[in-house]
């Protein structure tokens, strides 16, 4: 049977061929179908004076996982989420990437309150070597699991899931980081995070809303953390 990963990278390429990704409509929740009203999703660089403002709290991070062991696909079905060996995996270079990411965040001064992360490994190793030593540790919410290859029937807890996490309000003088999967951002706001190790900075409105702000890919921390 195809793994969810051979059918993603997939389409993936069929998209690129096409010009459509990152660049991706916003889809209705209810019926998945391109909402003729949403302008498509302009993505915007974070700035050092957005980190002024994590540094005193209230958003939400979303930060997708590091590169993987392409050369593994997630079987179907999954079955247990600990079983690492039917899934797709971090890279080496993925986990040094996880952890530098989540060194950046402490170097910017910027306060984590708490970490939830999916249940797939490459999501929940992110995580845990991003921040090893989060009070109270990572937690993981099997509800943020990734939407790709599933019908709108099948995507719609997933997408209520991440859609909570991303609009509940966060108390000033905190952040709430979730790490996960690209595909649940394209499905909300039209957004394929990329690269790996990309941060999706959100406000969030509480009620099911919430804003997008800016994204700070990993090659732009080093610029707005200055010498």
């Amino acid at each position: 049977m195809k793994g969810f990963g051979g059918r993603f990278a997939w389409c993936l390429t069929v998209l690129a061929c096409a010009g459509w990704v990152g660049a991706v409509q916003a889809q209705s929740p209810s019926t998945g179908r391109p909402t003729e009203a949403s302008p498509k999703f302009v993505e915007q660089m974070a700035t050092p004076a957005l980190l002024s403002q994590l540094r005193q709290g209230g958003y939400v991070l979303y930060m997708r996982h590091g590169t993987t062991d392409n050369s593994r696909s997630d079987l179907v079905p999954l079955g247990d989420f600990k079983d690492c060996s039917r899934q797709r995996v971090l890279d080496e270079s993925g986990r040094r990437l996880a952890a530098k990411v989540g060194q950046y965040i402490r170097q910017a001064g910027i306060p984590v309150a708490e970490v939830l992360h999916s249940p797939l490994c490459r999501a929940r190793d992110s995580a845990m070597l991003a921040f090893p030593d989060q009070p109270g540790g990572v937690r993981q919410v099997d509800g943020l699991l990734y939407t790709a290859n599933l019908t709108m029937a099948e995507k719609q807890p997933i997408l209520q899931t991440t859609r909570r996490w991303l609009s509940e309000p966060v108390a000033r003088g905190s952040n709430r980081v979730i790490v996960a999967h690209a595909p649940n951002m394209a499905d909300l706001i039209g957004y394929f995070v990329r690269p790996e190790g990309t941060v999706v900075v959100i406000r969030p409105q509480g009620q099911g809303q919430f804003s997008y702000v800016a994204s700070v890919p990993p090659t732009l921390w080093p610029t707005l953390l200055g010498p």
